[in-house]
């Protein structure tokens, strides 16, 4: 009876140890957003670019704007970045530059950032 109760157990600890290395925390992505001005002028550009850079690795969403030619593309930064997404624009010959990243987005939406004076050097320290 010990022993089954052992097993019984040792199999709960095993289950619970298995899926908590399986957890949503295990799984979380990193994603990231940027914004790319690149040279749209009609909805074969955006089509074309909807077709090829939606399927590059770690592209999560893409939307283009024709009005400010911008796409922005949310992409998981774990399995990809700024320069490969650069790299997979250039490949469709719809050559792109970085128009603003999501920290820029953030910096740009609280403001201009606060900086506090060091007491003693009087040097800027960025808050």
């Amino acid at each position: 009876m010990k022993k089954y109760l052992l097993i019984i157990i040792c199999s709960v600890f095993c289950t619970l140890s298995v899926s908590a290395a399986n957890g949503p925390s295990a799984k979380r992505s990193n994603r990231q957003t940027v914004v790319l001005s690149c040279n749209i002028h009609c909805q074969g550009c955006i089509d074309k670019i909807m077709k090829n850079i939606a399927f590059e690795k770690g592209v999560k969403d893409i939307a283009c704007d024709l009005d400010t030619k911008t796409v922005t593309v949310t992409y998981d930064a774990n399995k990809t970045d700024v320069p490969a997404l650069l790299e997979a624009f250039k490949k469709i010959n719809k050559p792109a530059t970085v128009k603003e990243t999501e920290q820029k987005q953030k910096e740009t939406a609280a403001g201009k950032p606060e900086t506090v004076t060091d007491a003693d050097s009087g040097a800027s320290i960025p808050y």
